[in-house]
C-alpha cells in the first residue's frame, strides 16, 4: 500500500526536530485539554506520536485514493451547474475520504472539532496532498482560513463556522477582483450594512477565486462609503449557505484544473464582520496571505517530490543503447539536482513553518493572558524570522517546483510531451505556483526589507554558530566566505541606492537570491551533521549550485554601474 508520510523519511526528520517540543508545549497549553478530551495527549511525547499517526492517516488516504484519482480528476475537471459549482467526481471522492477520516480542521481547537495540530503539521499534510494532487490541494487546503476566523472572529462566530470546516466543509478567500488582482487595496465589492436583517450585504464581482463556491468564504470588501484606499476595506464571512452569490464561470486553466476558479457574483448576499472594520486589508488580509504563502510553499514542495520521483522512477526502467538511461551521467546530474532542490525545498519550509508556529502560538495565548517578559521577547523574535523567511519559503520553493518539473519532462523526453505520463500534468501544475498568493517579484519586495534591516545576516551568523560535522566543517568555510560577499554587495547596493534612485529595486532580487541560497544551504549542512548518510550528498550538490548562482549575482552587481537604473528604466 502507498503512503506518502511513511515512504518519505525527510518529513519525518522535520517532525522530529527540537523546536517541535516548544512548539507542543505552546500548542497544548499544559496539556489541560487531556482533563477533556480522551484522544488529547498527556505529555509532548504523546503528542508527537499523535501526529505521527495522524500524519500516517494523511499519508496512506493521499496514497491510496487522491493519487489514483488526480489523473482522471484532471480530465474531467469541475463544471457550473445551476450557478453552483460541482466538482469531478475524483474531487468528490477525495474529500469524502479526508472527511471520514477525520482530517477537517487539523489546526483548530478541539472544542471546534479540529485536532489542535501545529502549523508545521498541517504544512506537512498539504505538502503530502499536493504530492498527490496538487490541484486538490486548493480544495482541502484553504481550510487554513478558518485559523483567520480563530484568531480574529467573536466567539460566536468561531462556535458557528469552525466546527462546520471540522466537519469537512470547504473554505475560499474571495479577494481579487476583475480591476483589482495584486493591488488589493483598489477592491470596490461594496458592503452595506442592512439595520432590519442585521448583517451586511455584498454586491458586485469577484475574479480568480480558488475554490470559489467554497462552503464558508472570508470576503474583502469595501464597508466605507467614499473610500478609495486600503483604509475602506473590511473582512467579512459569506455563508453560502444564506445564498445570494451567483458563479459565474468556471476559469479555463492551464493546469491544476480540478480546482475551481471562480468568477463570481454577489447579489445582496448576507455577511458578517470579521475583527474591525477598516481593518480588512491591512491586518486580516495579510495575516491570511502569509498562512496561503506558507501553504503554497508546501504544495510547491509536494509537487517537486512527485516530479521528482516520476523521473527517477523512468529513469531506472527507460533503456537506450543496452543501459538504463540513469547510468549516463548527464541524467544522474540531472536527477541528483531536482533531488537536492526538493530537500532543500522542504528544509526552508519547515524552517519557516516552525518560526510561524512558535509566533502564532504565543499570539493566541496573548490573547488569553499577558505574556512573561521573555515570552514577549520570544514572540518579537520569532514574528521577525516568520514574516522574513515566509517570502523567501514561497519565492525558492515555486521556483524550484516549475524547475524540477521542467526537468522531469526533459527526463522522460518525448514521452513527457504526451499526456500518458503524469509529468506533463505536473508541469502544468507547477507554472501558477510561483504567480498566484504574491509572484515571485512581489515576494521578493515583501523579502527586501529584511535584507537591508539585517534579519538575513542576524540569522545566517546564528546557522554559523551551529555544531558541524567532519564532512560538513569545509562546507560551513564556503558558507561564511559567501556571508561576506552577501555583506559586501548589500553594502554596494545600499550606498549607490542613495546616489541612484531605484539601483537597490533593480538588484533587489539578486540579493534576495543570495540571501535564500545561503540559508538555505546552511538548512542542508545542519541536515547533513545530523544525518550524514541522508543528507550529505544532497548537501553537497546544493552548495555548490547555490556558490555558482551567488557568484553570478554578486558579479553581476560588482560590475553594475549607477547608470543601469535608466538602461532598465
Amino acid at each position: 500500500m502507498a503512503n506518502f508520510y511513511s515512504d518519505n523519511k525527510d518529513l519525518q526528520y522535520h517532525l522530529s526536530h527540537p523546536l517541535m517540543k516548544r512548539i507542543v508545549e505552546l500548542k497544548e497549553r499544559n496539556f489541560a485539554d487531556a482533563a477533556e478530551y480522551d484522544y488529547a495527549p498527556q505529555d509532548a511525547d504523546d503528542a508527537l506520536d499523535s501526529y505521527q499517526r495522524v500524519l500516517e492517516i494523511v499519508g496512506d488516504v493521499c496514497g491510496e485514493v487522491i493519487a489514483p484519482n488526480a489523473e482522471g480528476v484532471d480530465h474531467e475537471g469541475p463544471r457550473v451547474v445551476n450557478d453552483h459549482v460541482e466538482y469531478a467526481s475524483g474531487t468528490v471522492r477525495n474529500l469524502e475520504a479526508l472527511t471520514a477520516a477525520g482530517l477537517g480542521g487539523m489546526t483548530l481547537p478541539r472544542r471546534f472539532g479540529g485536532l489542535n495540530m501545529p502549523v508545521t503539521c498541517f504544512a506537512m499534510a498539504n505538502e503530502m496532498v499536493a504530492r498527490a494532487d496538487a490541484g486538490f490541494e486548493n480544495i482541502w487546503g484553504l481550510q487554513d482560513c478558518a485559523e483567520t476566523i480563530n484568531e480574529f472572529a467573536t466567539e460566536e462566530i468561531k462556535a458557528k463556522f469552525l466546527p462546520r470546516v471540522s466537519a469537512g466543509e470547504t473554505c475560499a478567500m474571495d479577494l481579487t477582483e476583475p480591476d483589482a488582482g495584486s493591488d488589493l487595496g483598489a477592491v470596490m465589492l461594496k458592503a452595506t450594512w442592512d439595520e432590519a436583517a442585521g448583517v451586511w450585504r455584498l454586491n458586485g464581482c469577484k475574479r480568480f477565486i480558488t475554490n470559489g463556491d467554497g462552503d464558508i468564504s472570508l470576503v474583502l470588501a469595501r464597508t466605507e462609503e467614499g473610500t478609495k484606499d486600503a483604509r475602506g476595506l473590511s473582512m467579512l464571512i459569506y455563508d453560502k449557505r444564506d445564498g445570494g452569490v451567483k458563479v459565474r464561470r468556471i476559469e479555463n486553466k492551464l493546469g491544476i484544473k480540478g480546482s475551481p476558479t471562480c468568477e463570481l457574483v454577489f447579489n445582496n448576499a448576507p455577511a458578517v464582520l470579521v475583527g474591525d472594520r477598516k481593518m480588512g486589508l491591512i491586518k486580516y488580509v495579510m495575516s491570511l496571505m502569509n498562512a496561503a504563502r506558507l501553504g503554497i510553499a508546501a504544495q510547491s514542495t509536494g509537487l517537486c517530490e512527485a516530479a521528482y520521483r516520476e523521473a527517477l522512477k523512468y529513469a531506472a526502467e527507460r533503456e537506450q543503447f543496452g543501459k538504463a538511461i540513469n547510468e549516463f551521467a548527464a541524467v544522474r546530474e540531472m536527477l541528483k539536482n531536482m533531488e537536492a532542490k526538493t530537500l532543500a525545498s522542504r528544509a526552508m519550509l519547515y524552517e519557516t513553518a516552525r518560526f510561524v508556529d512558535i509566533y502564532k502560538q504565543l499570539t493566541h495565548i496573548s490573547h488569553d493572558r499577558s505574556l512573561e517578559a521573555e515570552e514577549r521577547q520570544e514572540m518579537k523574535f520569532y514574528n521577525r524570522l516568520a514574516d522574513g523567511f515566509t517570502p523567501l519559503a514561497k519565492m525558492f520553493a515555486s521556483e524550484y517546483a516549475n524547475e524540477v518539473a521542467y526537468d522531469s519532462i526533459q527526463i522522460h523526453g518525448g514521452s513527457g510531451y504526451m499526456k500518458d505520463y503524469a509529468c506533463e500534468r505536473l508541469y502544468r501544475d507547477a507554472r501558477i505556483m510561483n504567480i498566484y498568493e504574491g509572484t515571485t517579484q512581489l515576494q521578493v519586495v515583501a523579502a527586501i526589507n529584511h535584507v537591508t534591516k539585517g534579519t538575513y545576516l542576524e540569522q545566517m551568523l546564528r546557522y554559523e554558530e551551529e555544531p558541524r560535522s567532519e564532512a560538513t566543517a569545509a562546507m560551513a568555510a564556503q558558507l561564511k566566505e559567501l556571508r561576506k560577499v552577501y555583506e559586501q554587495v548589500v553594502e554596494r547596493v545600499e550606498t549607490l541606492d542613495k546616489e541612484a534612485t531605484g539601483y537597490k529595486e533593480l538588484h533587489s532580487r539578486r540579493l534576495v537570491e543570495i540571501a535564500g541560497y545561503i540559508i538555505i544551504s546552511h538548512l542542508m549542512l545542519r541536515q547533513a551533521t545530523e544525518m550524514e548518510a541522508d543528507y550529505l550528498n544532497a548537501a553537497k550538490v546544493f552548495v555548490k549550485y547555490a556558490a555558482k548562482k551567488i557568484t553570478e549575482a554578486a558579479y553581476y552587481i560588482n560590475t553594475s554601474e549607477k547608470s543601469d537604473v535608466e538602461l532598465f528604466g
